[in-house]
């Protein structure tokens, strides 16, 4: 099944903007954006995305715990997540790699190409080609 839905969760209101209007207005996807891993809890079993955008760095609950508590529901269990980070050492990257995470994307990321990048992500981790 072709990626169309994708939740991303941010806590930068203007990351989530840049993002939002890459992924919607430039990529096509059908996008749920959550402002904190609480925000992604409640909402991801109703939208049931097929890929998960998430930042590392967030107030109350970072990004591992907000992955820790998506793989706790049905909905989200398997779902592939990518982190977004702006830290870029290689052993951070590889401690969400060891997390579950499919790939992580540096912040600055580029909008022209983020829809792109994660259509490819997705398709590597389903085995499918383009």
């Amino acid at each position: 099944m072709p990626l169309e839905k994708i939740m991303h969760v941010e806590d930068d209101e203007s990351i989530r903007t840049v993002a939002e209007i890459a992924l919607t207005d430039v990529a096509g996807f059908e996008l749920l954006s959550c402002d904190s891993g609480q925000s992604a809890l409640a909402q991801a079993a109703d939208f049931a995305p097929q890929l998960i955008l998430l930042d590392v760095m967030m107030p109350q609950m970072d990004g591992l715990q907000t992955l820790a508590a998506l793989r706790q529901l049905p909905a989200t269990k398997h779902t592939p997540v990518v982190f977004m980070t702006a830290k870029i050492q290689q052993s951070e990257k590889q401690q969400y790699l060891d997390a579950g995470a499919i790939a992580v994307i540096d912040k600055p990321f580029d909008p022209m190409q983020l829809g792109e990048t994660l259509h490819q992500l997705y398709n590597q981790q389903s085995g499918l080609t383009d």
